[in-house]
């Protein structure tokens, strides 16, 4: 049986569909990257696979139980959402921060265990940001506050890790950091459910590639497979031929042609 198991999913905002009729499935340990333009319901899947919206029909299963069975202190155990890059308004510590994650393992007025302790310094070594500790959240890098979320998503004890564009606004070095820790943490056997605007981002890490348009899967399958020059175009609503597929290199990334004009 699947980790995670979408069944026949429907949902919408107003009357107006947002997700239609749709299934998907994601083993233990997977990479799954979800493209898509704006609008097309990957943000929405997200909420819904978190618990944070309700399906109008359809089922969530995850280890076999429907989502809105599991009380929620037990999902947080589960599955944990690393958001986008976002900045405090207060001056926590990175260690602070990622203690935060301890939340669903304690009583609401009980204080952190050494245990908690425990788990966030292992989370923190993890992510190569041990150093880091002692310094405010707010004075750190972009690529170092995500590199801390995740830690505090490890820290939590999920398996199961919903990440909402996790590279938006970092520079290219941070970009690539952040990628290598979670393709390592796969392999490890974490799950990663992560919607992206980079199809090379998809190439880099993810083992299989879901493309939505208007709430319907359009594609699913290994990256190599989905991710060209065709099916790039069709998705974003670009002309034909604006990609070419460098020859020779297998699972290259699809790029735009010179003086290209839309």
């Amino acid at each position: 049986m699947a980790l995670l198991e979408i069944e026949s999913l429907e949902f919408g905002y107003t009357r107006q569909p947002v997700i239609e009729n749709l299934s998907l499935s994601f083993a233990a340990g997977s990479a799954t990257a979800i493209l898509g333009p704006n609008g097309s319901g990957k943000s929405t899947l997200l909420k819904l696979l978190l618990g944070l919206l309700r399906p109008r029909k359809g089922t969530i299963w995850l280890d076999g139980m429907a989502l809105p069975s599991i009380p929620l202190r037990q999902l947080a155990r589960k599955v944990a959402y690393v958001p986008q890059v976002h900045r405090e308004a207060f001056g926590y510590s990175v260690f602070d921060v990622a203690l935060m994650g301890r939340m669903p393992h304690s009583s609401l007025f009980s204080r952190y265990s050494e245990k908690d302790r425990d788990a966030v310094r292992e989370a923190l070594e993890r992510m190569e940001i041990s150093h880091l500790a002692a310094r405010p959240y707010t004075q750190i890098s972009g690529g170092e506050r995500q590199l801390t979320l995740i830690a505090r998503a490890l820290a939590q004890g999920a398996g199961v890790f919903v990440m909402d564009e996790p590279t938006n606004s970092l520079d290219y070095g941070n970009q690539v950091r952040l990628l290598e820790r979670i393709g390592n943490l796969s392999a490890d056997g974490f799950t990663f459910i992560f919607t992206t605007h980079h199809p090379d981002h998809a190439m880099a890490i993810a083992d299989r590639v879901v493309m939505m348009q208007k709430g319907r899967i359009v594609r699913d399958g290994a990256p190599e497979a989905v991710i060209g020059p065709e099916t790039l175009a069709s998705l974003y609503g670009l002309p034909p031929g604006l990609f070419a597929q460098d020859a020779g290199r297998h699972g290259s990334v699809p790029r735009l042609r010179r003086a290209a004009t839309l």
